[in-house]
């Protein structure tokens, strides 16, 4: 009994409710779908960096410590040298105005060496860069570095060889799936499928 003392006295209380309302039903808040965002600029884009260029001082013609390459999709790679720090890589987006943070390839506190070569195959990068103690002063290479980078170019596999004079030569086969760096009679090669091997 008191069960239905208590439901009659809620349906009361609910047509007070109406009834000051005017009689008319309840509105009910309803989320509104936010307006779309537009595209992010290219300015405001996380990728957008300024181009990093080599701290080592070059007085000379061309510009031995930084180089870049374009690939056939019109994306570019550009590498450069840090003093005490090792061989960096920055590329530029299709999407986003500017470069890529610096990333570190190769970590060394030796010296460069003059000369960074960059080549692209379709969509594979190579370069090929020298350390040692006095490079720039025209001694032989300590370190010497092969690298690759395929596709979103946000990994890159690299091979040191020590107390050699460097890679001369770089080819690439199977569409860029394939390269082989070459000097005189030594070989090193890459492949996507498993990377470096001599």
């Amino acid at each position: 009994m008191r069960k239905t003392s208590t439901s009659a006295s809620a349906v009361m209380l609910l047509l007070v409710t109406v009834a000051a309302c005017g009689g008319q039903e309840p509105t009910v808040a309803r989320a509104t779908p936010a307006p779309a965002a537009s595209a992010p600029t290219a300015a405001a884009s996380p990728r957008a960096h300024e181009l990093r260029k080599s701290d080592i001082p070059w007085h000379g013609t061309g510009d031995p410590y930084n180089a870049t390459v374009e690939l056939d999709d019109g994306r570019r790679v550009a590498m450069h040298y840090r003093r005490g720090k090792g061989l960096y890589e920055q590329h530029s987006s299709l999407r986003a105005a500017g470069w890529t943070k610096p990333r570190l390839i190769y970590g060394t506190k030796t010296e460069a060496c003059q000369g960074i070569h960059l080549r692209a195959f379709g969509g594979t990068v190579t370069a090929v860069a020298d350390f040692g103690v006095y490079c720039s002063d025209g001694e032989p290479p300590m370190e010497s570095v092969a690298a690759v980078g395929v596709g979103g170019l946000r990994t890159w596999d690299h091979h040191l060889t020590r107390s050699f004079d460097g890679w001369e030569r770089v080819s690439a086969s199977d569409g860029g799936k394939e390269v082989t760096f070459r000097r005189g009679s030594a070989t090193l090669r890459w492949s996507r499928s498993g990377g470096f091997s001599n």
